[in-house]
């Protein structure tokens, strides 16, 4: 039987990212966001449902979400669900913790207007299962995407030759 273990989220950083740094060197973030719902009582009357999600991220992402995000911030991220155990010291209970270890954190534009200085642009980084950051262009570090006339990624551009402009036909 196949198994997958991929998670998809969207939504805003309840708190500041923090880092912390693991003995070989290597930076681990955690990050708190939050995913709304809008949800429908029957009478026309519409709420919001809000669920919290830790998130880890590794490498030169953790990084980066220091330097750039902020409590509010929107995200997404693409990752995979871990469980964590522990034993509680206090009461030698066994305790457990569902979060997501992001793969892909790409930051959102932070509406206001602004593309420069506080990250205000759409930036991506993949990293991958031994924490540290790849990215599928082959360069290292973190960057703005080129604003040239390519088309936006994962659409092909059209030939200029394929538009003609017709009469619709169409009776309505």
């Amino acid at each position: 039987m196949a198994n997958l273990n991929k998670v998809m989220l969207l939504g805003n950083l309840t708190r500041d990212p923090e880092v912390r740094y693991t003995p070989k060197g290597t930076a681990v973030g955690d990050l708190g966001l939050a995913v709304n719902r809008r949800v429908s009582d029957g009478n026309g009357n519409w709420s919001d449902e809000v669920t919290f999600v830790d998130v880890t991220v590794w490498g030169t992402n953790a990084e980066n979400a220091q330097k750039y995000l902020t409590k509010g911030r929107g995200v997404f991220i693409e990752g995979r669900l871990q469980m964590d155990t522990w034993e509680d010291k206090a009461s030698g209970q066994k305790r457990s913790k569902l979060k997501v270890v992001a793969e892909v954190l790409q930051f959102l534009p932070d509406g206001k207007g602004g593309g420069q200085g506080g990250g205000g642009g759409n930036y991506q980084q993949r990293s991958g299962g031994d924490g540290e950051s790849h990215r599928p262009s082959g360069g290292e570090g973190y960057s703005q995407p080129s604003r040239s006339s390519a088309p936006p990624q994962g659409a092909s551009a059209a030939d200029p030759g394929d538009y003609r402009e017709e009469e619709d036909d169409i009776p309505f």
